[in-house]
Order: C-alpha cells, then structure tokens, then sequence
C-alpha cells in the first residue's frame, strides 16, 4: 500500500490562528487527488485518533481543482503556552507522512 508521502509531492502544517492547525496535503495531480482523498485513513474518525482530539472537531476541506486536501484540527495547548512545544505548528505534519492509504 502506498503511504501518504508518496502520493503527495508536499505535505505540510501550520497554525491556523492560535487554538488550531491546519495541514494541506498537496497530492501529485487530480488523478491521485480522486484516488486517495477520501481514504478512510484521512477521514475525520481516523484523524482524531492520530491527533489525539474527537471526530467533530476534525474538519477535512477538499479543494479538487488545486489537489490539494486541508485538514484542521484543535491544538491541545494554545499558540505560545508554557507547555506548547511546536510554536509555528509546523511539525504537525509529521505523524502523517507514513500513514498507508488504501
């Protein structure tokens, strides 16, 4: 099975303001975009799990045209707090690359 980092040319996260992250997932043209975006390994149940908040609170946002799926999720600790470790929230993306899509 393929894993999320070979069907996507670049897989990235960021704040997205100071209570959440968002991660885009570019994938490498529409053909493996409609293939793999809507994996179950990508859906808001199995998101959560990874990230460690509920399903309601994980949205996925597919953008067809461009290729690309953003997800957004809660941080558990605010932009900047004592215990908050990824300041830019650009290491989010991480527990993702390996992921085994169907």
């Amino acid at each position: 099975m393929p894993k999320l980092s070979d069907v996507c040319h670049d897989i990235r996260s960021k704040n997205a303001g100071p209570f959440w992250i968002t991660i885009d997932l570019f994938f490498h043209g529409r053909e493996a975009f409609d293939r793999y975006a809507a994996a179950s390994q990508l859906q808001p149940q199995a998101l959560a799990a990874v990230f460690g908040v509920r399903p309601e609170q994980v949205g996925c946002y597919p953008v067809p045209d461009l290729s690309v799926l953003k997800i957004s999720y809660p941080r558990k600790d605010p932009q900047g707090g004592m215990v908050e470790r990824d300041l830019h929230g650009g290491q989010q993306f991480a527990r993702l690359v390996d992921v085994e899509l169907a």
